[in-house]
């Protein structure tokens, strides 16, 4: 599909488990329309997405909302854009749902959907803080754990249509906790937000609010480091296997837990440097979108027509 002309505006929509967020961009990437609603559970969650686009698109005057050329949606779980089918989100709650053009028929528009993290991931690379590199490992952290791989300047895509699922690698072998996806001691068990705030509850007894509280709390609190250096190593082992494969020369950290900054990006790269022998230690780094990610590559996607 060819890009659309610069003078063109585009609809991203960017599918969180909490919330739906949505902006009509220009070329630059400023904002002219912005929404954001609650997720529904299940396919509802289509008929909010819907919703969401046609409202943006209505408060526009009419002559910016006939330049709107293209838009994006960006889903999670397991999506299939070539069939455009979302075919499966835990946390969301759906199961092959075809999208086909309902959201065409909707917004008088082209759509492509895709999968969230593997156009957030592409952001990166390509504008963010990858740009310029040809072999990187992006990283999405927040709720969950996954990312991106690109190898020799190219996105790699696996069978299933997109590749980074980090995750679900076992790294708590013996005395790790069941992970929902069946597995025992994966990436995600340690290292996710709600796995950080999890172990923070259970050494201390102390509520806290979240991950981002225990980043806070790590220059006077010896338990908040204890947990992260745990969050840590987890992350480090978890990427030992891609750094080995592949030899990636930039990690990114992104999604909400990137806000923690140099506390994380500085302490993954020590862990990796002192366990790696063989493949150089990546430099280790922020993305440049955080929590924006999602919504600056549907916007791109939705722009270029193509990953790549």
């Amino acid at each position: 599909m060819t890009a659309v002309a610069p003078a063109d505006l585009v609809l991203a929509i960017d599918v969180g488990g909490t919330t739906i967020k949505a902006e009509i961009t220009e070329a630059s990437g400023a904002v002219v329309g912005s929404g954001l609603v609650a997720t529904p559970v299940g396919e509802a969650a289509f008929d909010a997405m819907g919703e969401l686009g046609a409202g943006l698109l209505a408060e526009l005057p009419s002559a910016q909302r006939n330049r709107v050329a293209r838009a994006a949606v960006v889903l999670p779980g397991i999506v299939d854009p070539a069939r455009s089918l979302a075919v499966f989100s835990s946390n969301v709650g759906w199961r092959d749902v075809k999208v086909g053009n309902r959201f065409r028929d909707r917004w008088d528009i082209p759509v492509l959907i895709e999968h969230d993290v593997a156009v957030a991931g592409w952001a990166e690379w390509r504008y963010g803080a990858g740009r310029g590199c040809d072999d990187v490992c992006v990283l999405i952290l927040g709720t969950g754990i996954s990312g991106t791989l690109s190898v020799g300047g190219r996105l790699v895509r696996g069978a299933a249509g997109q590749a980074g699922e980090y995750g679900h690698i076992p790294v708590r072998h013996r005395d790790g906790l069941r992970c929902p996806c069946g597995n025992i001691g994966c990436v995600e068990t340690v290292a996710s937000g709600a796995a950080i705030a999890r172990a923070y509850r259970a050494r201390t007894g102390r509520e806290i609010s979240g991950a981002e509280a225990v980043f806070a709390a790590l220059p006077t609190d010896p338990e908040a480091r204890a947990v992260v250096d745990d969050a840590v190593a987890a992350l480090a082992e978890g990427l030992l296997g891609i750094v080995h494969a592949t030899c990636p020369e930039l990690v990114v950290l992104g999604g909400g837990l990137a806000g923690a900054g140099t506390a994380l990006t500085r302490s993954l790269q020590d862990r990796l440097t002192g366990l790696l022998r063989v493949a150089p230690a990546p430099r280790v780094v922020l993305g440049e979108f955080g929590a924006r990610a999602g919504l600056v590559g549907a916007a791109r996607y939705a722009r270029a027509g193509v990953l790549e």
